[in-house]
């Protein structure tokens, strides 16, 4: 027989590249367990998936922390990649492709496109003046601030002045504003598009910088190597670059694009919904049939920052959860388009109630009766009886309306349907009694139809939660022994597919219930010790950083003009006393001389100095630096030294000649 070559959809979903300046926290996990959910579910229906997701890795952000690390901007985000792919395998996440915005590949692509923009005439050079945000990578004229500050992240801005290239944008305001009115589901959740609409393009848009001079790490532009290619076209190419557009393997680009959705936080609908669509219309190129918005996972008091702090490691989660129970959880407390809070009590209620006392108890409770009762294997002689049909008529439909769910999107309410059959199923239990009617021989069909309808039931269920779930299903498979061909997706619109490959087994508690109370206290008090540690840790870095290279000037450092140094108060300070802080190997505690007051600061030098020839010595302080905390010791400031990287010495600041303490450093 002739074997007929069907070619299967294609589905293409990607997460944003995100900006490797530290450890990623669960707000971004939340993201990209969400596409990995999806491209599970694709998978599972028989499409062909393309699931991508990267890191953003250029920038001025990036240059001046690699700067205050000592290293250079490639060698500072190699780290932090290295952490953000561990996690993602951590967390079972299946994408097909990892992209970076330093790979050869891309960067090629970058110049290409923005040399393609600008034959077209749709980016000139020109000159900007206003106010940038750093850690948001944004510039904003004066009328955008809030309060003087960045109105996205709160921080403060600064003013700047440089040469650009600019992207037309505001030529393809008509054409936006018509693709919005007319594909209603190009953005989602639709409160989204109306924000773009009336805050954004209705007000009529401006030109684009698409190019800094003021730093180098970045994409050069070809024809003009003074210049960089700023985020909007390095990053946001990333769609298509990592499909192979304009390179010599474009094959990928051909079969999967256009996108068919790009997942970003609410944050950055705009870029996507506004910058995006234009540079692909200014391409000639097909647009992504929809972005969606998710809402942010916050923490009470805002949302999670890793620059504000208050974030949470999904690492720890999982090490003391599951990983099963922490991807649920993400996707099954909040409603994907809207905000959610995190905390550590919702975490650990929504294990107890839905996965413990539900999923978890069905399944024990079943094994454990098929056990007992007929030594782990269901009789072929079933009877039917009372409550069968109603839940047959649940279960066989869950399949339909969870996918109706998935396909937009709805990962909550997909998971609610699911859940909803395993309480039915829960129900079946209690009204069925098996106990009962294991007490009498003749009702043994009877029950091997009651303990069938529940192996049956979970069997479905099992295979619905795949794509939330990786692990948990395996575990279901093995203990009722379900056989490989009856776990395709396809067949969890059946009823009556259970067959046994093996004897049931009952095996452990997949989700054992937790001590809420102990497990709070436990939890705060880690929190606590992480926060020590993280502040330890980070004053260390700060007093004893390495050199870049021998020049003393780091790869990339960003030149300051004074009023930026004029902000820095140092002052002369003399240590009146000195010892070790407890249970630390690097700092030490330092009474400091500073004029008519004395300070206390803690210091990362202990591998270099003792405590007794500390005593006396004349320091440069910086005296208006914020307190931290220390191993629970307050300092109050921090003091200068210089180090060498290859040598791995260190030498403090000090000052030559007889001069007063609290005297300022200019």
């Amino acid at each position: 027989m002739m074997e007929v070559n069907v070619e299967r959809k294609t589905f293409y979903i990607t997460t944003p590249i995100y900006y490797p300046s530290g450890k990623l926290h669960i707000g971004h996990s939340y993201t990209t367990v969400a596409a990995d959910a999806m491209a599970r579910y694709k998978r599972l229906q028989g499409y062909d998936v393309m699931f991508l997701t990267g890191t953003d890795e250029h920038g001025q952000k990036i240059q001046r922390v690699a700067a205050e690390n000592g290293v250079t901007p490639k060698e500072y985000v190699d780290k932090i990649v290295d952490g953000i792919k561990k996690l993602w395998s951590l967390m079972k996440i299946t994408n097909d492709k990892f992209i970076r915005t330093t790979d050869q590949e891309h960067v090629e692509a970058v110049q290409k496109i923005f040399k393609a923009l600008y034959d077209k005439g749709d980016i000139y050079k020109s000159e900007y003046e206003g106010w940038y945000c750093t850690p948001c990578e944004s510039f904003w004229t004066e009328t955008q601030l809030v309060d003087g500050k960045c109105p996205d992240c709160g921080r403060a801005v600064e003013k700047t002045r440089e040469e650009s290239y600019f992207f037309r944008l505001s030529k393809y305001q008509d054409r936006l504003i018509r693709l919005f009115e007319e594909n209603t589901e190009f953005i989602q959740p639709s409160s989204r598009r109306n924000e773009m609409l009336n805050n954004f393009l209705r007000p009529g848009l401006e030109d684009l910088c698409v190019s800094r001079t003021s730093f180098n790490w970045g994409v050069p532009v070809t024809f003009d190597e003074k210049h960089v290619v700023y985020v909007w076209i390095d990053a946001l190419s990333n769609y298509i670059t990592a499909l192979g557009y304009l390179s010599d393997n474009d094959e990928n680009f051909r079969k999967y694009w256009p996108a068919d959705v790009h997942l970003v936080g609410k944050e950055i609908v705009r870029f996507h919904t506004i910058i995006w669509p234009a540079m692909l219309m200014a391409l000639d190129l097909p647009l992504p049939k929809q972005v969606f918005g998710h809402g942010w996972l916050v923490l009470e008091g805002g949302k999670m920052s890793k620059s504000k702090g208050n974030v949470v490691d999904p690492v720890v989660l999982i090490e003391k959860y599951g990983l099963d129970a922490i991807r649920y959880f993400l996707l099954r407390e909040v409603p994907f388009g809207a905000d959610g809070v995190f905390s550590n009590e919702a975490l650990i209620n929504r294990i107890n109630s839905d996965l413990a006392n539900d999923l978890g108890n069905l399944v024990s409770r079943t094994t454990a009766m098929i056990s007992k009762y007929f030594g782990g294997v269901i009789p072929g002689t079933r009877e039917s009886g009372e409550f069968d049909q109603e839940l047959i008529s649940v279960l066989s439909s869950t399949k339909k309306r969870t996918e109706e769910y998935l396909d937009k999107l709805q990962f909550s309410a997909a998971l609610t349907e699911i859940w909803k059959s395993v309480s039915r199923t829960n129900k079946y239990i209690d009204e069925t009694m098996p106990w009962s009617l294991a007490k009498k021989e003749e009702n043994k069909a009877r029950l091997a139809g009651v303990l069938y309808n529940l192996a049956e039931s979970i069997r479905i269920i099992s295979i619905l939660i795949q794509p939330f779930m990786p692990e948990t299903p395996f575990k279901i498979w093995s203990q009722l022994a379900i056989a490989e061909e009856d776990r395709t997706w396809e067949s969890a619109g059946q009823w009556g597919v259970y067959k046994q490959s093996a004897p049931v087994t009952p095996g452990e508690i997949i989700f054992p219930r937790i001590d809420l109370e102990k497990e709070l206290e436990a939890l705060a008090e880690m929190e606590k010790k992480q926060k020590v540690t993280q502040a330890s840790s980070e004053s260390a870095g700060r007093e004893a950083k390495p050199a870049a290279d021998k020049t003393g000037q780091p790869e990339g450092v960003a030149l300051i003009g004074i009023e930026d140094f004029a902000k820095v108060e140092l002052k002369v300070a003399k240590v009146l006393s000195c010892e070790k802080v407890e249970k630390s190997d690097k700092l030490l505690k330092l009474k400091l001389q500073c004029g008519n007051e004395e300070r206390q600061v803690v210091s990362g030098i202990a591998q270099y100095y003792t405590p007794e020839e500390m005593v006396g010595k004349v320091l440069i302080l910086v005296s208006n630096l914020k307190p931290a905390k220390l191993r629970g010791i307050e300092s109050q400031g921090m003091i200068l030294a210089a180090s060498d990287k290859e040598s791995g010495k260190l030498a403090l600041v000090t000052v030559d000649g007889d001069i007063p303490t609290g005297s300022r450093v200019s």
